[in-house]
């Protein structure tokens, strides 16, 4: 039967058919094509200038001396396979534009253009002397160019929203090898892929003047400056490979803000990654591995604020990560190790925020601190360092909170040379020296920290230094719990000092002329002393417990000594107090479980008072007292029953009656910065409210979680202001 169609169904049976036709021809166009070189065209831009878009020109091995200049749309590839070569793919490496010629420029791209697979080289001046002689002296004579600054690079991406460069090898240029410059009102994000640049007279790859490019697994060595620079711009920097570089593997500056992820960079003669010039210099540095640089692994200077996160830094010659000249980093979850300086170091007016980073085996500190920075030193681990896990000197003034030190060749925390610190509720235990070391006039506030089984003391303060030790648990230390062996002056308060393992050195020393309060201690073990005095020490309120009455003294004063020792508890020794030419005030103690005379003056240098003490005991052979050339006061007596009231110490500490009010007490706090209010409200918890004031001073919009580097900074900026007032108060 013979099928009958209308006019509609004949139609639109034939209108189908034509329609996925023009869809073909749209979506694939029929002229694109491939021209060859030099077998159809004898020169590159010949063979560029014949193409149209979707065209590729296929350029055959050879050297090409010739300036060149791409079309939108077109691609210009080497002829080959993806065979690799020495440097790059073979076929890159026999396919050379060389520009060794007048006024030749090296390729420029065109929009949605593509380069792929040439060796570029010969275009500009390039200064073989110049480069030896700057990269024998790390760059430090080298003059600091701007990256953005004019020259004629060996790639030029000039205002190209997009194209793509790829497996190029690009050297011996007399300014950038490949350079990426933005222009206003256009977002220019070429494709920089698998490059290699090297021995170029500006950096390997510069992206500059807001240029926004992927820049991703090239190879850049050996270059004038950076291996890849920034400059005002903000490209994704990932997977590439810088080293060998006069200045740094990657650099960055002049308000660039650019993500930098998972590079290596190591063998630069200055920094791996180096940030610098302005607080409008923010990238982002994350997951990178910089090792065995000059300088830093990382670096940050000049008032920058990057944030350095989660990067791998090791056997630099300086710091891992450094902080200089007023930058202000977030640096955060970092493996710093086996670095020639400092893990991580911040210095010259640094106020970085360096929290939750391991940094281990370094030479010097695991973190430090100098020359007036002002960091907030948080939650981190540092452990088995040539020198503290945590250093502070010439000045600096951290806030050290919360960090686990062990296992150091020095001090877990150590500070000197005038530092100022906060030291707060961090852990210190198994260093070869002090779980915490004060000296040459350090001035820290010594908070909440447990010090336990060091080699040497748990909290140690010399030379001049002056100290606020409150609240802090020291347990178990080989020498003293507390120890200030020449010239030093503390305000020891609220600690718990134990030592269950005997040996000879007392609990606390104070020697060398050292003055020392010491209030409301818990004080319990020892070894000749409880606490031993060759200086001036004034003691209320504490509690001694000895091992019992065959132990040491719980105070035992030297020659040239004066102590005032009142309402203090003593448990388990020979002696409560034992002295011997010195000058000493005793008053409203109470001794138990003493063997012998509970109070023993010899020598004194000064009359001595001996009032109100009551010593415990049912041996009618002990006696409360024992005064040399003095009868001591009648009111000092010695009673069979434990449940005797005692009298109230009639002396108090010139401090006692000044609270140590800190931060962590209940309360408000406020630290301002610039337009930045933070007002931290202690209860239970603590409250934090971030406030812009300029643009916010009604205080409605509370900013703390939003803006937590901020936040964690002015946190700092409080606790340094409470040890001043505090400090003052204890005057």
């Amino acid at each position: 039967m013979k099928t009958q169609h209308s006019p509609q169904t004949f139609r639109r049976n034939i209108f189908v058919p034509i329609l996925l036709c023009a869809l073909v021809l749209v979506t694939t166009p029929a002229w694109a094509t491939t021209l060859y070189v030099p077998k159809e065209h004898k020169t590159i831009q010949s063979g560029i200038d014949a193409a149209k878009a979707g065209d590729t020109v296929l350029v055959a091995p050879g050297t090409y001396l010739e300036r060149l200049r791409l079309k939108p749309g077109i691609t210009l590839r080497s002829a080959g396979d993806e065979a690799k070569g020495m440097l790059g793919l073979r076929r890159t490496e026999v396919t050379i534009i060389n520009g060794n010629v007048a006024g030749a420029k090296g390729p420029g791209m065109a929009e949605d253009s593509t380069l792929d697979g040439f060796t570029v080289t010969g275009v500009g001046k390039y200064d073989d002397a110049l480069w030896e002689k700057h990269h024998a002296t790390l760059g430090e004579e080298q003059p600091h160019e701007h990256i953005g600054s004019p020259g004629t690079a060996g790639i030029a991406v000039l205002g190209i929203t997009h194209c793509t460069v790829a497996h190029n090898i690009v050297h011996h240029i007399g300014y950038t090898g490949i350079a990426i410059t933005g222009e206003k009102s256009r977002r220019v994000s070429p494709h920089i892929y698998r490059n290699v640049t090297y021995r170029n007279m500006g950096g390997g790859i510069g992206s500059m003047k807001k240029s926004t490019a992927i820049i991703e697994e090239n190879i850049c060595f050996e270059n004038y400056y950076a291996g890849i620079g920034h400059n005002d711009a903000s490209p994704l920097v990932i997977n590439n490979v810088c080293h060998g570089n006069v200045r740094a593997g990657i650099g960055i500056s002049e308000h660039s803000q650019p993500t930098v992820r998972g590079n290596k960079c190591y063998q630069n003669r200055r920094a791996g990654i180096g940030i610098r010039t302005g607080a409008e210099t923010q990238p982002i540095v994350e997951d990178n591995d910089c090792y065995e640089n000059e300088m830093a692994g990382i670096g940050n200077r000049d008032n920058a604020c990057p944030i350095i996160r989660g990067n791998r830094c090791w056997k630099n010659k300086m710091a891992g990560i450094g902080s200089r000249d007023g930058a202000r980093a977030l640096i955060e979850g970092n493996a710093c190790y086996e670095n020639e300086m400092a893990g991580i170091g911040s210095r010259l007016g640094a106020a970085p925020v360096i929290r939750g980073n391991r940094c281990y085996r370094n030479k010097m500190a695991g973190i430090g601190a100098r020359e007036k920075s002002r960091p907030v030193i948080e939650d981190n681990e540092c452990f088995e360092n040539v020198m503290a896990g945590i250093g502070v000197r010439t000045g600096a003034e951290p806030v050290v909170r919360n960090n686990r030190c062990y296992r150091n060749e020095m001090a877990g925390i150590g500070t000197e040379e005038g530092a100022a610190p906060i030291i707060r509720d961090n852990h210190c235990y198994k260093n070869l020296m002090a779980g915490i070391g004060n000296q040459s006039g350090s001035r820290p506030v010594i908070v909440g920290n447990e010090s336990r089984e060091n080699k040497m003391a748990g909290i140690g303060v010399r030379s001049g230094s002056v100290a606020v030790i409150v609240g802090n648990r020291c347990i178990e230390n080989r020498l003293v719990a507390i120890g200030l062996p020449d010239g030093a002056t503390a305000h020891i308060q609220g600690n718990e000092l134990q030592r269950t393992g005997g040996g000879a050195p007392p609990l606390v020393a104070v020697k060398g002329g050292s003055s020392a309060v010491l209030v409301n201690n818990s004080i319990r073990g020892g070894g000749v002393a409880g606490v031993l005095v060759q200086g001036t020490a004034q003691l209320s309120g504490n509690r001694f417990f000895g091992a019992g009455g065959k132990q040491g003294s719980a105070i035992w004063v030297w020659d040239k000594s004066t102590v005032l020792a009142s309402g203090n508890r003593f448990t388990g020794y020979r002696n409560a107090l034992n002295a011997s030419g010195s000058d000493v005030t005793a008053t409203d103690n109470a001794i138990h479980k003493f063997n012998g005379p509970a109070i023993i003056v010899r020598k004194p240098t000064a009359p001595p008072h001996i009032h109100g003490n009551t010593a415990f005991s049912q041996n009618q052979k002990d006696s409360a007292t024992k005064v040399e050339g003095a009868r001591a006061a009648a009111d000092n007596v010695l009673n069979k029953s434990d449940a005797a009231s005692v009298s109230v110490s009639k002396w108090r500490s010139p401090w006692l009656g000044k609270l140590l009010e800190g931060p962590w007490k209940k309360g408000q706090v406020t630290a301002q910065d610039g337009p930045w209010k933070l007002i931290v409200t202690h209860g239970k918890t603590a409250r934090y409210e971030l406030f812009n004031m300029k643009d916010d001073p009604q205080q409605k919009a509370n900013l703390a979680d939003k803006l937590e580097q901020i936040t964690f900074r002015l946190r700092g900026l409080a606790e340094r202001q409470w040890a001043v007032e505090f400090k003052a108060k204890m005057k």
